[in-house]
C-alpha cells in the first residue's frame, strides 16, 4: 500500500485531471477451454498432492505495504532457522507450510517466496525491501502522459511489479514451483466479499487461472481504492459447475452467521452472467486485513472442516497450527499533540486506523475459536488433533519505546536501512519469543 498522503494526493488532484479522459481495464483472465486448465492451482489439488505427514501448517500475512512485507519476511526466517522433528527426522518448519494466505503488503512476500522458495533469502530484500517502489509508483500517478491515457494507474502499478519481483511469471509457474499453497486475496468491489486468485474461484468465472500474471494478482490485492483502478475480470460465460469444487456452498440450515451468508451470496453471485459480467477487484485489506478470513469462509462455504475435507479427499493431521503474522498498527498522531483541527492527512489515517484495529480483534477471535471447532469436528478418540494458533503483532513487544518505534512505520513501499532491520529482527523474535509457538515446540520435540 503506497503513502497515505498520496490518498490526499489522489483525492484532491487526480481525479480531476483525470476525469476529461476514459481509463478502460485490461482483461486477461482467459476463459475455460473444454480441457481441465493446464495447471490446476486450487485448494483441491493441494490437498490432493499433501505429504504424509503429521503437521498441518497454514500461515497468514496482514496488509500493511513494505512494513507487513518485511515482518512477514521476518517470520519466514524464523521458521526456515526452526528444526521440529517429523516422523523420527529433524525438519525445518519452513518447509512444514501448507498453506500462505496472503493480503495487500503480505502478497509481495507470499507471491515471491511461491514462485522462488529458499532463493527469497537471497534476493527478496534488495528486490523489494530495500527498494525504492514509491518513487516510481507515485512518478507514474503524477505523470503527465498517464493523465491522457486510457491505460490507467493499476497498469502502470504491474508494469512496475512485473519489472522488479515477478518478471511475467502466472500460476502455472507457481504451480510448478511445487511448494505451499499461496492464496492472494482481494475484494470484489460489487460486493464486498473477498475474492481468493484460485482455480477454485476462477471456476465461477468459467475462466483459467494457470495463465493470469502473478503481478495482475499482487496489484488486486493491494489496490487502494482511489489510488489505483480495480483490477477487472471478466465472468465468462457457458460453463458448468465443477461437482468436484470446493463450493458445494453449505445447505442454509447450516450456515452459521449473517457473515458466512453474505459469502455464500457472493459466491452465487457470479453465476448471474448478464447482471455481473466484470468483477471489479480492490484491496483484500478491506474485507479482511490479517488474510485470516479467506481459511474461515472457504472452510464454512464448503460445509465445515470434516465435510470439506471427505468432499475433497484429504485426511486431518495431528498437529494443526496457524500462524497470524499481523503488520497493523496503532501510530500516535500529530493531532493528539494539539487543539487545532487534524490535519487531512491524520484524518485518513485515523478513519482507516479505527476500523481496521476493531475487525482485526474480531477476526481473531474468530478464527481461535474456529480453529478448535475445526479440530474436534475432525478428531477421533483415536486419533486426537491439537490445534495451535500463533500470532506475531507489535502489541507483543514489551518495551514501550520499541512498540513505538514499530507503531510509528508508515504503510508504504519505502523504508529506511534501520526500519527494515528491525522488522525483520521483530518477525524473527515475535514469533520465536511467543508463548504458543513455544508450547508447539516443546511438543513436536519430544
Amino acid at each position: 500500500m503506497p503513502q497515505k498522503l498520496c490518498v490526499i494526493l489522489a483525492l484532491v488532484f487526480v481525479p480531476v485531471v483525470l476525469s476529461a479522459c476514459a481509463t478502460y481495464a485490461k482483461i486477461e483472465n482467459v476463459p475455460l477451454g473444454a480441457t481441465p486448465p493446464s495447471a490446476d492451482y486450487s485448494v483441491r489439488s493441494a490437498i490432493a498432492s499433501q505429504r504424509p505427514d503429521h503437521i498441518s501448517l497454514v500461515v497468514a500475512f496482514s496488509g500493511g505495504g513494505t512494513r507487513a512485507a518485511a515482518l512477514a519476511y521476518g517470520v519466514l526466517q524464523g521458521l526456515r532457522d526452526t528444526t521440529v522433528m517429523v516422523d523420527g527426522q529433524p525438519v525445518r518448519l519452513l518447509d512444514e507450510i501448507d498453506v500462505i494466505s496472503a493480503v495487500s503488503g503480505g502478497s509481495f512476500t507470499a507471491a515471491y517466496y511461491g514462485l522462488h522458495g529458499d532463493g527469497i533469502f537471497n534476493r527478496f530484500e534488495t528486490d523489494f525491501l530495500r527498494r525504492d517502489l514509491s518513487e516510481p509508483l507515485i512518478d507514474g500517478l503524477l505523470s503527465p502522459s498517464l493523465w491522457f491515457s486510457s491505460r490507467g494507474r493499476t497498469e502502470m502499478a504491474i508494469d512496475v511489479y512485473d519489472e522488479y519481483l515477478f518478471h511475467s511469471a502466472t500460476f502455472a509457474d507457481l504451480k510448478r514451483r511445487n511448494g505451499p499453497l499461496i492464496i492472494i486475496n482481494a475484494t470484489d468491489l460489487g460486493r464486498g466479499v473477498r475474492f481468493s486468485f484460485l482455480q477454485d474461484y476462477f471456476d465461477l468465472l468459467c475462466s483459467d487461472l494457470s495463465t493470469f500474471p502473478i503481478s495482475r494478482a499482487v496489484a488486486a490485492s493491494s489496490a487502494v481504492p482511489v489510488i489505483f483502478h480495480p483490477v477487472v475480470l471478466q465472468n465468462h460465460p457457458g460453463c458448468q459447475a465443477s461437482p468436484r469444487s470446493m463450493f458445494a456452498p453449505a445447505a442454509d440450515d447450516e450456515i452459521r452467521s449473517p457473515q458466512l451468508a453474505h459469502v455464500v451470496d457472493g459466491l452465487k453471485s457470479y453465476a448471474q452472467k448478464d447482471q455481473r459480467p466484470y468483477i471489479h477487484l480492490v484491496d483484500g485489506g478491506i474485507t479482511d486485513n490479517l488474510g485470516l478470513l479467506s481459511i474461515y469462509e472457504m472452510t464454512e462455504a464448503g460445509g465445515g472442516a470434516k465435510k470439506l475435507l471427505q468432499h475433497l479427499g484429504g485426511q486431518p493431521r495431528p498437529y494443526f497450527i496457524v500462524i497470524s503474522v499481523n503488520a497493523s498498527t496503532t501510530p500516535q498522531y500529530a493531532m493528539e499533540q494539539s487543539h487545532q483541527p487534524p490535519a487531512m492527512e491524520d484524518i485518513v489515517n485515523a478513519v482507516t486506523d479505527i476500523p481496521l484495529h476493531r475487525t482485526n480483534a474480531a477476526t481473531l477471535e474468530l478464527l481461535q475459536n474456529s480453529i478448535a471447532r475445526w479440530s474436534s469436528e475432525l478428531a477421533s478418540e483415536d486419533a486426537p488433533i491439537t490445534p495451535y494458533f500463533v500470532t506475531v503483532d507489535f502489541n507483543q513487544i514489551a518495551d514501550p519505546e520499541q512498540r513505538h518505534f514499530f507503531n510509528q512505520i508508515p504503510t508504504n513501499f519505502k523504508l529506511s536501512a534501520d526500519q527494515v532491520d528491525q522488522l525483520l529482527m521483530a518477525g524473527r523474535e515475535l514469533l520465536k519469543a511467543n508463548p504458543e509457538f513455544q508450547k508447539l515446540l516443546e511438543t513436536l520435540m519430544k
